[in-house]
């Protein structure tokens, strides 16, 4: 997959909180910025398949749709297409990579749960009282996808010069 050698992070956030206020759920709204950001060269249907990861999948209200695209966006750039069993470098560095963000995302979320139900418990979902913190969750995972592929391909954080 050919991506972008020169991004910047904050774009990447700004750009999957637009996106969110502008339409998409948290989960589409942030594959959406990773694959424009990055230019990837990929199907757009890459988007279509985290549309049910949305509200906890499903609005099964589990793990935070955010953090659930983030982790599709790992796996579209460092997962792998053949089976190779589970010790295979590729499979566990993306596992390893997944991991960091649920870890990251957990704590800088303020709320230390990746809990859909949790994280807008105290919101009415059905009035959309939770939309500004989900956006807000939104931008904080695109923008750790971002720091991940950066680091992890040697790309050039525009945000660092």
């Amino acid at each position: 997959m050919n991506i972008k050698g020169e991004i910047s992070v904050d774009k990447v956030r700004q750009d999957a909180e637009d996106n969110y206020r502008n339409g998409y759920f948290c989960c589409e709204a942030l594959m959406a910025a990773i694959v424009d950001n990055f230019e990837m060269d990929v199907p757009r249907e890459v988007i279509a398949m985290s549309s049910g990861m949305a509200v906890g999948a499903g609005k099964s209200g589990c793990m935070c749709g955010a953090l659930n695209g983030g982790i599709m966006a790992l796996g579209m750039v460092f997962g792998r297409t053949e089976q190779k069993g589970p010790k295979d470098p590729k499979v566990v560095k993306c596992m390893e990579l997944t991991h960091e963000l649920h870890d990251y995302f957990r704590e800088a979320n303020g709320k230390h749960s990746n809990c859909c139900r949790v994280l807008t418990r105290e919101f009415d979902m059905g009035a959309g009282e939770h939309k500004e913190q989900c956006i807000r969750f939104t931008g904080i995972a695109a923008k750790k996808v971002a720091e991940i592929i950066i680091r992890e391909k040697g790309l050039k954080n525009l945000d660092e010069e």
